[in-house]
């Protein structure tokens, strides 16, 4: 999203519908970062539109977890310690490792080739090329998603596409701009699907859990330099 699709006025009668869209990409962009407050008096007047429908798509983020609502402060932007996001992705390894095993077991060829061609698209968007970010979209176009619906595990998809893929996908889309990332990412995601491609379960949650530990290490290391820039920071302006 550029500065001009953020600040662009929204003209349409599904308002609430298209602000809901428009905050969601701003929030997983990073136009709205975590802790951000939200003020319906500003975002009202970027887009263009009343502050009913505004307040109607905030609360929809509220209800997928990206935004909350803090006594006194209003809304904002939800924000995760180091040792909260990274409880998280211990649990998400544990929960995606089952989920591979199991769609392992169930997915067709057909089905495997699918993915096939959506990693093969993945990697020729213009973004990852560039090294500029690995933005899969979401639903079909989400490599993790897909694998965890194949599962046929209903308790189990909704454990991950509840909550916690709304709360990371947060830190997804910031972690998969590191220089270096975007293409590591998609080479680890060739590696699950080929070991998927054995049928060999233990291999492919193996592969699975190797690539979410891989995440977990480069969020650690995402988070210390976000840390030590802020300490910079505040010591540069006590000075």
């Amino acid at each position: 999203m550029t500065a001009d699709d953020f600040a662009r006025p929204l003209v349409a009668t599904n308002l609430a519908s298209l602000a809901l869209e428009r905050l969601e990409r701003a929030i997983l962009e990073g136009d709205l970062k975590p802790g951000q407050r939200l003020s319906e008096t500003e975002l009202a007047r970027r887009f263009g539109i009343s502050r009913g429908p505004l307040r109607e798509a905030i609360g929809q983020l509220e209800g997928r977890k990206l935004v909350e609502r803090v006594t006194n402060q209003g809304a904002r932007v939800v924000w995760l310690s180091p040792s909260e996001l990274i409880d998280l992705l211990v649990i998400r390894e544990s929960l995606e490792g089952t989920a591979c095993r199991l769609a392992t077991e169930r997915m067709t060829d057909a089905e495997m080739d699918e993915l096939d061609a959506m990693l093969e698209a993945h990697a020729a968007d213009s973004t990852l090329v560039a090294g500029k970010g690995y933005f899969q979209g979401a639903g079909e176009k989400d490599f993790h998603g897909r694998i965890a619906r194949a599962s046929a595990n209903s308790r189990l998809i909704t454990m991950l596409e509840g909550e916690l893929y709304s709360l990371l996908r947060l830190y997804r889309h910031r972690l998969s701009m590191r220089p270096g990332r975007p293409q590591d990412a998609l080479d680890e995601h060739r590696v699950i699907l080929a070991a998927m491609r054995t049928r060999d379960p233990d291999k492919a949650e193996a592969a699975m859990r190797a690539h979410i530990r891989k995440s977990r290490s480069a969020v650690a290391e995402l988070m210390a330099a976000e840390a030590d820039a802020q300490m910079k920071d505040a010591s540069q302006t006590a000075s």
